[in-house]
């Protein structure tokens, strides 16, 4: 449903979350990320330009995450980097269809409804939720990642 870039733009986002104020090297970011550093500087670009990601140049400079935990939703992440594509007129290009068919209306509420639970998850509300550390731990097999990548410890004991 998602882009790969959009993946890769909400797992940077997972760890400049873990210790927001700090700036992290792409390359930290990459490794823990498991995102490729050379498509990792692509996104984080877009993060840059959507003002929700700064970029400190220099010794000890990096990235790190500008907007507050509580005011970032999944969406403003999404829409920085590879917005849902929603269908607002015929992908058929038929003159006459003035209205969407049933097919296009139904599909464009479905991306509707998506972008709407999107916008109703902020990072704060992920981190309360989830330990984020490294987003991938194959140490711990017990450890359940879900769907974006977070690491879920609350069953762990």
């Amino acid at each position: 449903m998602i882009s790969k870039t959009a993946e890769y733009a909400l797992r940077a986002i997972a760890c400049l979350s873990t210790n927001q104020g700090t700036a992290f090297s792409a390359d930290t970011l990459a490794a823990q990320s498991k995102v490729p550093r050379r498509y990792l500087h692509r996104v984080l670009q877009d993060l840059v330009t959507a003002e929700i990601v700064r970029s400190r140049p220099g010794p000890g400079g990096g990235y790190e995450l500008v907007i507050a935990t509580d005011q970032l939703n999944i969406l403003d992440i999404i829409n920085a980097v590879s917005p849902i594509e929603r269908i607002r007129s015929c992908p058929l290009g038929v003159e006459s269809h003035l209205a969407l068919c049933p097919l296009h209306a139904e599909l464009d509420r479905a991306y509707a409804a998506t972008e709407a639970a999107f916008k109703s998850v902020t990072f704060a509300e992920l981190m309360k939720s989830t330990m984020l550390g490294p987003l991938c731990d194959p140490e711990r097999e017990s450890t359940h990642v879900n769907t974006i990548g977070l690491i879920d410890r609350s069953s762990e004991t």
